[in-house]
């Protein structure tokens, strides 16, 4: 009887120390995506220029692809794999859909985190897999572009479950994923690093997989083999806009600082933990650490040529950071504990999408009191206006972009432009840098010295969004 007992004492303590079935945190960091992803989904509909303005570069390009002008979209600021995957359910729309699409974006917010969990739990165990996974599911930043149909997400999703691939050793495979998730975005080129360091010395199998990932790129945008010379210039000149830096960033920090605070706001302080795994990591150097390592390295240094520093760049590394966090078990009660922080962050985020856009209540307005035949000049991610306006759309802003002459108040007056609508979205970006927009300053001030303000809107306890003007000119 005592051998009995002492030889299940042993077990009894190792299963308190488990974490439960594999399966139940699994199911527990998806079911907690799905719920941070699902709310607000229709913020902003059914304009599609509110939430996130590149919904209109993808949204109404796959709706067009089965209304009536095939698959070649004459457009490759981005790869098209998205639009093809969104574009069977637009063909039911009326009008391009965007709630189907932002659906489709948030299962693949979803598969994210699943594909975090499998690389985790290849590379590092069940525990990394767990605590990688809860990581991805409440990251603000991922959570935030869940809810909009661009291309982020479907990147990170594929982007991750290539690594997972690399990782456990299919080379081919990986190589497909990292196609697809070049299709999806360029930048995922950069897996091809990895894809390198996992196969080092099977050369022959690396060439199948370069050759995959090349087919896979192609199937997903076959109209780039189709229109080279304007894919490259279309894929360049983003770039370029990248590098030469955007509204809002002219007074950042280093990329290298920047692109860390935008992890930040991501990941919190979970952002240390996943610093001391990268070091770990990179201390160790066994297999897994090398290709988890090549990827974060080869991207974040492409992040440091960038001057625009959008959070959204930054999101293919939360996944891999993650699941190096998620490799120091020591650590994982704690990690789990301060994912709290984005968690709360998240929701709050998610609170405001159930509110009403500023911007909404300022198109009502204006159908409501400004003429339909009147002449109207307006920023950009502002509500379209119904037929029967003139519409003037003033040009955005930005670094090397030329001065817009419209930006004059005694020209627009000239014009017989009699209304103008401006948003804190552009105003505030530009008054904060007046010294590098001098003459975009003086439009906003010669707005309110000059004509009358009709209408103000501002967010409150109903509303979120920018601030909203509406000045009459005559």
């Amino acid at each position: 009887m005592a051998s009995r007992l002492a030889s299940s004492s042993p077990r009894r303590v190792g299963r308190s120390r488990t974490w439960g079935p594999p399966w139940l945190a699994l199911g527990a960091a998806l079911a907690i995506a799905a719920g941070l992803r699902a709310i607000g989904l229709r913020y902003g509909l059914p304009f599609g220029n509110l939430l996130n303005p590149d919904e209109q570069s993808i949204v109404p390009r796959a709706w067009a692809m089965v209304h009536g002008s095939g698959g070649d979209p004459h457009w490759f600021d981005y790869p098209t794999l998205l639009m093809y995957v969104v574009a069977p359910f637009e063909s039911w729309q009326p009008t391009p859909g965007y709630l189907a699409a932002r659906i489709v974006v948030v299962v693949f917010g979803i598969a994210a985190v699943a594909a975090t969990w499998w690389l985790g739990r290849r590379a590092y165990g069940t525990l990394a897999g767990a605590v990688g996974a809860a990581a991805v599911a409440v990251d603000t930043t991922a959570v935030a572009y869940s809810h909009a149909a661009v291309t982020d997400i479907p990147l990170v999703a594929a982007a991750t479950a290539a690594l997972a691939l690399m990782v456990a050793g299919r080379i081919e495979l990986a190589g497909l994923a990292a196609g697809v998730a070049t299709s999806f975005k360029y930048p995922g080129v950069f897996l091809l690093a990895p894809l390198v360091v996992a196969a080092w010395g099977r050369w022959r199998r690396l060439a199948a997989g370069l050759v995959l990932a090349l087919g896979a790129f192609l199937a997903g945008s076959p109209f780039v083999a189709a229109h080279p010379a304007q894919a490259w210039g279309d894929a360049s000149r983003v770039q370029r806009l990248a590098r030469d830096g955007w509204l809002g960033f002219e007074h950042d920090h280093w990329a290298g600082i920047a692109f860390l605070q935008r992890l930040w706001d991501g990941l919190g302080p979970v952002l240390i933990v996943c610093a001391a795994g990268v070091l770990v990591a990179a201390w160790r150097r066994r297999r897994s650490d090398l290709i988890l390592l090549a990827f974060v390295a080869v991207y974040f240094v492409d992040l440091l040529t960038l001057r625009a520093h959008f959070d959204r760049y930054a999101l293919p590394l939360v996944a891999p950071l993650a699941v190096l966090a998620g490799r120091l078990r020591p650590l994982a009660p704690v990690t789990l504990l301060l994912l709290v922080v984005p968690l709360t962050w998240s929701i709050r985020n998610d609170v405001r999408l159930t509110r009403t856009d500023t911007r909404v209540v300022a198109q009502r307005w204006i159908v409501r009191h400004v003429p339909e035949d009147s002449r109207v000049a307006v920023e950009s991610s502002t509500p379209a206006l119904p037929p029967g306006y003139s519409v003037v759309g003033l040009a955005l802003p930005g670094p090397g972009v030329p001065f817009d002459p419209d930006r004059n108040v005694a020209r627009l007056r000239r014009e017989g432009v009699a209304y103008v609508v401006v948003t804190g979205t552009v105003a505030d970006r530009v008054l904060a840098a007046r010294d590098r927009y001098p003459r975009e300053s003086r439009f906003y001030d010669d707005l309110r010295r000059r004509t009358r303000r009709v209408y103000y809107g501002a967010p409150g306890r109903a509303l979120t969004g920018p601030w909203v003007a509406v000045y009459r000119l005559s």
